[in-house]
Parts: C-alpha cells; sequence; structure tokens
C-alpha cells in the first residue's frame, strides 16, 4: 500500500517540478498545434498551444512505476512481468502517436501520418501485446465477466478479438482528446481504479504463496498509480486554458495503457465501465457517419465526438469535464463494488 501512495506522490510532484521547465522548452521548438478549421471556432484561439506534452506524464509514469518495483524487489518475473509488459505496450502506442505528431508540428504535414499507416503500426501493437498475454501463464484467454463469478474463455479467438479491442481502445482515447483537461481528468480516475482493482487482487492472493502473481498485480497497482499521480501533475498545466496539449503523443500512451491494465487483469470487459467515456466518443463518431451517409447528409450530433456536440448545444469546456469526470467515478464505482461481489 504505501509503495502505491509513494507512486502517486512522487510521479505527482515530478510533473509539478518538470512541467514548467519544459513548457519554455516546447514552445522554443516551436511545437505548436495546428486547431482543426472544422471544429468549433471557439478553439481557433487555440492556435499554436505547445503539444507533444504526453511525453512527460508518459516518461514520469513509467520510470517511477520501473524505479519502485526495482527498489521493492518485485520486479523478478523476466519476460513475464507486469511492469515491463505494461511500459512496452504504453510506449509502442505512444511511438505511433509521437511519429503522428512529429508529421504534423515539426514537418508541418497537417494531416500527419495516413490512415492506414496508423493502422499498420496499432496493428503490429495490438497483435504482439494480444500474443503476449495470451501466452503469459499470468493472463491466459479467460476474461472475466463483471458482476459474475465466472471467466470466459476465448480460446484460439483471444489474440484477433483483444487485438481488435486494443485498436479500438487506443484510438478512442485519441478522440477524446478533444478539450482541454478532459481525456487527462477521466484518465487519472480510470487509471486510480485499475490500481484499486489490482490490490485488492493482490491482497486477495496473499494467502495463497504465489509470490510471483502477487508481485505482478502489486506492480500493475504501481503503474497505475504513478500514471495516475503523472496526470495529476499533467493537469496542472492542461485544465482550461491549457498551457499545453497532450498530443497523439499522449492520448495514445493512455489508450495504451488503459487497455494493457485490463487485458493484464484479465478484464477487458470492464472497459465498458471504467473507459466508458472513451468507448462512447468513438461510438458518437461511427454512429454519426453511419446515420450521415443513411439519411443523405443528415447529423444526429450538432458535431462529433460527442463532446463537441455538448460544447456546439452551449455547454463550457469545463463544464463538461466535470459531467465527464463526475460518471467516470460513478462508473469506475460501480466497477470497484463489481470486484468485491466477485
Amino acid at each position: 500500500m504505501h509503495r502505491l501512495i509513494l507512486a502517486l506522490i512522487l510521479s505527482l510532484v515530478a510533473m509539478l517540478l518538470i512541467g514548467p521547465r519544459v513548457l519554455p522548452v516546447l514552445r522554443r521548438m516551436k511545437f505548436g498545434q495546428t486547431i482543426y478549421e472544422l471544429g468549433p471556432k471557439s478553439h481557433q484561439t487555440k492556435q499554436g498551444t505547445p503539444t507533444m506534452g504526453g511525453l512527460m506524464f508518459a516518461a514520469v509514469s513509467c520510470v517511477a512505476a520501473l524505479l519502485l518495483a526495482l527498489l521493492g524487489g518485485t520486479l523478478g518475473n523476466g519476460w513475464k512481468d507486469f511492469t515491463l509488459a505494461l511500459i512496452f505496450v504504453s510506449l509502442a502506442s505512444m511511438l505511433i502517436g509521437f511519429v503522428d505528431d512529429y508529421i504534423k508540428v515539426v514537418k508541418k504535414r497537417n494531416l500527419g501520418l495516413i490512415w492506414w499507416q496508423k493502422i499498420i503500426g496499432q496493428v503490429a501493437v495490438a497483435v504482439a501485446f494480444s500474443t503476449y498475454c495470451y501466452l503469459n501463464p499470468y493472463v491466459g484467454s479467460k476474461v472475466l465477466v463483471p458482476f459474475f463469478n465466472v471467466e470466459w474463455d476465448l480460446g484460439w479467438a483471444y489474440i484477433p478479438l483483444m487485438s481488435c479491442v486494443m485498436i479500438f481502445m487506443i484510438n478512442s482515447a485519441n478522440l477524446q482528446d478533444g478539450l482541454d483537461g478532459l481525456l487527462s481528468s477521466v484518465s487519472v480516475i480510470g487509471s486510480a481504479a485499475w490500481g484499486i482493482i489490482a490490490l485488492v487482487i493482490a491482497i486477495v492472493m496473499g494467502s495463497s504463496g504465489n509470490r510471483a502473481a502477487i508481485d505482478n498485480y502489486g506492480n500493475l497497482a504501481i503503474f497505475a498509480m504513478a500514471l495516475a499521480g503523472a496526470l495529476m501533475g499533467f493537469l496542472r498545466f492542461n485544465h482550461y486554458p491549457a498551457a499545453v496539449f497532450m498530443g497523439d503523443t499522449g492520448s495514445m500512451f493512455i489508450g495504451g495503457a488503459m487497455v494493457g491494465m485490463s487485458m493484464l487483469l484479465k478484464m477487458p470487459l470492464f472497459m465498458a465501465l471504467i473507459c466508458f467515456t472513451m468507448i462512447a466518443s468513438s461510438l458518437s463518431v461511427i454512429i454519426q457517419r453511419i446515420y450521415f451517409k443513411v439519411t443523405h447528409g443528415k447529423r444526429i450530433f450538432k458535431m462529433s465526438p460527442i463532446h463537441h456536440h455538448f460544447e456546439l448545444s452551449g455547454m463550457t469546456e469545463t463544464q463538461i469535464v466535470a459531467m465527464y469526470a463526475i460518471v467516470e467515478g460513478l462508473l469506475c464505482l460501480v466497477a470497484l463494488l463489481s470486484i468485491i461481489r466477485i
């Protein structure tokens, strides 16, 4: 428990110290965000705001998690270790976003990576990590069903199904990063929820004598709290009006981390609760496009993703972020209660 609190505080303090030193560097390097012209008109004032800030919380959370696992002597499961697995999937996902940001911001190509280039990278990461989970004896092909003490064995279908889930969730996180502090706020809560769930599992397994499994779940909890702390610190600079954006670099890191934690815990179905707002962002885009084609030009939302619909309906960015955070908190509480029931 004390290492979880330490991970949270260490990452939070590190971000608060690093942020003021990194932001001027991003400005000097002209890492300014180009605002989408078809977006809400109010967003045009954000033109030139430094982006790629996700590099900060990615570095802080990974270093803090790795350091505390090493100091705690729990980094001893080799290729089966959850800390190393989470760092891999998060950074690999982030790399795709980083390249996309680099092309847009540094090379001044507004569209960044072509859609199929992103998909190829995401498929590679998703298949690699899904295969890893399938082969890892602490994960396997079974997934827990919320509210029921039952595991669903996906068998050989695990790898293709989870690969699709990973690609969907990484892009869902990316789509939700459209308002100041939105993705970082809900991800603080979501990451903390995964951490608490992992801690509960580690405590329950305490009497089993399976030291390696206990260490794995403990390390996952530390990573989750380190990420939550880093994002709390990042919010100091990312809340409205944002001094820095996380960019695709940060949103894809978060997407990879969230789906990675869910899969290692054998709880991808729990993302329907813990990652509901991310999923809603993607579904709103899909629904909008289908409705537009079926009705030959009509729209069901004023703009998608759905947070822009709320914005164009008169809500302020801070009101939308607060609403999302409340919904996220309530659904994470439901997820935690379902774990207690199991």
